[in-house]
């Protein structure tokens, strides 16, 4: 393929500008083919980091899209949300997003199959923009093609996708409302844990705000700037408040808790295709419910 880069992108970098190609469509596609020399600038393979200064002729052969493998299972899922370019699961606690090790079957992905969602460059993933824990509900934006893929994956890091939970902490908080704005990554120490601990330190937002005061317990209302891996449970268990019923971060067990106390309850956007605001809610599931309201006692 051949195209000029318009007058436009001048100043741009390279990869930057390759990955928003609709035949390409991710960074990671664009610096792989960067990488193996597969794009030619003027006819000179170019480093990542150039920067174009418009009118310069790429060529590239467009990478194939990738196939996945997976067979779709039979799942009751709940969709509040649907249309021709993407829906909103509402993923119910104990459900794997995507296969990953020691998950081959049985994940989210193979249940959403039967919607045919679509996108992104990694086959068992597909249609996959953002995660949730295995055992944290909630909801999630789900693309139904490569180009709706592309633009919900712009909207997260342009952060106009707002994610907020309902958490569920151990302890008081020392104000109304906070922003704790600390990155993190895999623990030095513990492979399975992430921390502030870290070698490999990746920018992490997360604002909270009090819904309700309790004996010893707090309601939190938390929004993310950025999605870490476990970032709102470690984030808050820094400050001191850690999640109720977390076996990792927090207190296994607390007031009943199979797992940790965190919901994803509200997705707000606006839709990639029609400019139209989306907004979704979900309500706390029975088990959540039932500690809240222990809590409360």
């Amino acid at each position: 393929m051949r195209l000029h880069a318009p007058d436009g992108a001048a100043g741009r970098r390279l990869d930057s500008f390759l990955a928003e190609l609709p035949q390409i469509g991710s960074r990671a596609v664009a610096e792989r083919l960067l990488g193996t020399g597969g794009v030619l600038v003027d006819g000179r393979v170019r480093l990542k980091s150039y920067k174009l200064i418009g009118g310069e002729e790429l060529e590239f052969e467009p990478p194939a899209a990738p196939k996945s493998t997976l067979e779709p299972e039979a799942m009751d899922l709940a969709v509040p949300y649907e249309d021709e370019h993407l829906l909103i699961v509402d993923k119910p606690a104990g459900l794997v997003v995507h296969p990953a090790p020691g998950h081959a079957q049985g994940t989210l992905v193979h249940g959403l199959l039967a919607y045919d969602v679509e996108g992104g460059d990694e086959p068992d993933r597909p249609g996959i923009v953002h995660r949730l824990d295995r055992d944290t509900s909630g909801l999630l934006v789900v693309a139904r093609s490569p180009e709706a893929h592309r633009r919900l994956q712009e909207l997260v890091r342009v952060r106009g996708l707002t994610r907020e939970y309902s958490a569920l902490v151990v302890g008081r908080p020392r104000s109304r409302k906070g922003t704790i704005d600390a990155p993190i990554g895999r623990d030095r120490n513990d492979a399975q844990r992430h921390s502030l601990d870290t070698d490999t330190p990746r920018e992490a937002v997360t604002h909270f705000e009090v819904d309700e005061l309790l004996a010893r317990h707090a309601l939190l209302d938390v929004t993310l700037e950025t999605g870490r891996t476990h970032q709102i449970r470690v984030h808050l268990a820094a400050i001191e408040l850690p999640v109720a019923g977390d076996p990792t971060y927090g207190r296994a067990g607390e007031l009943g808790l199979e797992r940790q106390f965190l919901h994803a309850a509200r997705l707000a956007f606006e839709h990639p295709f029609t400019g139209e605001p989306v907004e979704v809610r979900s309500p706390l599931p029975a088990d959540l419910e039932s500690a809240l309201a222990a809590a409360r006692a």
